[in-house]
């Protein structure tokens, strides 16, 4: 994984990394930070698909991390991001996102729409890098879970 600089923070405890994290560990950071469990069939699948990925570090063990995946020119979704509890308030949310945006900003088309899932207070977090509530502009969002649609049939 590349090491990612931080100007604001050169002599931080913490660590941002470019990369993605073992399917293990995937799915320990997002349990710690109180998310949803995964499959890990289903992240095995997921983790390499990911456009670009951060991981962060305490002291070299994992404690943080964010994604984004999409088609790589049209739509770009951020997803997975999390802190484990014991290292919040820190600004840290805010640094991966800094890191998730920037890349955005390098290397996705003007023209790209880029999504997220806010839960619960993080859309202040997220409203602070240019994210909007999409009800706002007369559309809403929705989502399908695989598991409803199973065993049944369109009409």
């Amino acid at each position: 994984m590349t090491v990612i600089s931080d100007p604001y923070e050169p002599r931080t405890p913490y660590e941002l990394r470019a990369g993605v994290p073992s399917v293990e560990t995937f799915r320990r950071l997002r349990t710690d930070a109180g998310l949803s469990d995964r499959a890990p069939e289903a992240v095995a699948l997921a983790l390499p698909n990911t456009w670009y990925g951060v991981v962060l570090h305490h002291e070299g063990e994992p404690v943080g991390m964010g994604r984004i995946v999409g088609d790589g020119g049209t739509a770009f979704q951020l997803v997975d991001i999390c802190v484990h509890p014991a290292h919040q308030g820190q600004g840290l949310g805010k640094r991966i996102m800094a890191a998730l945006t920037e890349e955005l900003e390098r290397r996705a088309p003007a023209t790209a729409y880029v999504s997220l899932i806010a839960d619960g207070p993080a859309r202040f977090l997220y409203e602070k890098f240019g994210f909007a509530d999409t009800a706002t502009h007369d559309s809403i969002g929705m989502y399908r879970s695989m598991t409803a649609g199973r065993g049944t049939t369109g009409g």
